[in-house]
């Protein structure tokens, strides 16, 4: 571990204690979300609290085993044992002590949008987006469509998703998903082509981090422009018959935000809301930085094919991650929401990333 290791120690083990003495009050939990985060920074604290006790404990366990050893060849062994022990512990708590995420335990708001390619891209937007439904329902996440626009051959052109868990934990919906955003580029035949010739288009995914409440995010009425349209399904067929559809622009930037797909136009303006303040803290972020760091990796706000993260070629099945070299030959079972061999591989990548800064 390295020489700065015992001082965050120190402080994890202050702050673990804190929230624990915080979480046991009852006052706490009169604010549901002030509980929520407070629960869930425990959760991301207690396996590194978890882990250096045992690393304690087995450091104890093979001080004495050495001195026994001293006058015992027979608990030769034991030390080896125990030594191989310690280490790996060193190791595991070294790897939860490198800088994380701080939005790790964060539920998302995901935004796919069609690009290249026409009424090809619309369909293989609406696949990206049954996709992540179904990784999310293998997690047992909850989603929410807040916009959609189809395609005439009912793809998407657009479509955003809140994706929350449904408990606290240090792992939440974003320590998986922000590796998504970019270019994803398929190569297929499309359902168009008369000829059988392979195409190649392109989807955009866009993710944030969604926060807890819109006033973690300064918005000033001034800067809106709201408007209030009716909601419209497949073809743009009405839905209803009121204008409860709900759209936001955020005139500093130029952010627009739709929603449309909750009961009332105050709903819809919720969770509007919400949205943008999700954009707008993402943005304020990547600009931090950005400044911080003029070769940062980010996501590719354009859906150029050449600007690709990810390769999906349906003739060979094959799926290909770009940035971290990953291919495997089971693009239908990905598809179908079986995502997890490639989202540990991401992880895998950042961990080793994010203990090289450690070194």
């Amino acid at each position: 571990m390295t020489q700065s290791a015992p001082a965050r120690i120190e402080a994890v083990l202050a702050e673990h204690g804190d929230l624990e003495r915080q979480l046991a009050d009852p006052e706490l939990h009169a604010d549901a979300a002030k509980a929520r985060r407070a629960g869930r920074r425990f959760a991301q604290l207690a396996p590194i609290v978890a882990t250096y006790r045992k690393l304690e404990a087995a450091r104890g366990d093979l001080e004495a085993a050495r001195e026994l050893a001293a006058d015992d060849s027979s608990f030769a062994e034991e030390v080896r044992e125990l030594t191989a022990k310690v280490d790996e512990l060193e190791s595991q708590l070294t790897d939860l002590l490198a800088p994380r995420d701080p939005h790790d335990a964060d539920d998302v708001v995901l935004e796919v949008k069609s690009g290249e390619g026409g009424e090809e891209s619309a369909l293989f937007a609406a696949d990206l987006a049954r996709m992540y439904m179904r990784y999310a329902e293998r997690r047992g996440w909850s989603v929410t469509i807040l916009d959609e626009t189809h395609s005439d051959l009912g793809g998407y052109k657009d479509v955003t998703l809140s994706i929350a868990s449904r408990g606290d934990s240090a792992d939440g919906v974003w320590s998986r998903l922000k590796f998504e955003g970019g270019v994803h580029r398929v190569q297929r035949v499309p359902v168009t082509e008369s000829q059988g010739r392979v195409h190649t288009s392109a989807a955009g995914v866009l993710v944030y981090p969604e926060p807890e409440e819109v006033e973690e995010v300064q918005i000033a009425e001034s800067d809106l422009r709201i408007d209030v349209f009716r909601s419209s399904g497949k073809g743009g067929q009405g839905v209803n018959t009121t204008d409860s559809a709900v759209r936001i622009t955020h005139l500093p930037t130029g952010i627009v935000v739709t929603c449309q797909n909750e009961r009332s136009q105050l709903q819809n303006k919720i969770r509007a809301m919400q949205v943008l303040a999700a954009r707008l803290k993402a943005l304020a972020e990547e600009q931090a930085l950005a400044e911080a760091s003029a070769d940062r990796a980010s996501q590719i706000r354009t859906v150029d094919r050449s600007e690709r993260i990810r390769t999906y070629n349906f003739p060979e099945n094959r799926i290909t991650d770009h940035r971290i070299g990953y291919k495997a030959h089971n693009l239908d079972q990905v598809l179908d929401g079986d995502l997890e061999p490639l989202v540990e591989a991401l992880i895998a990548a950042d961990r080793q990333s994010r203990l090289q800064q450690t070194t």
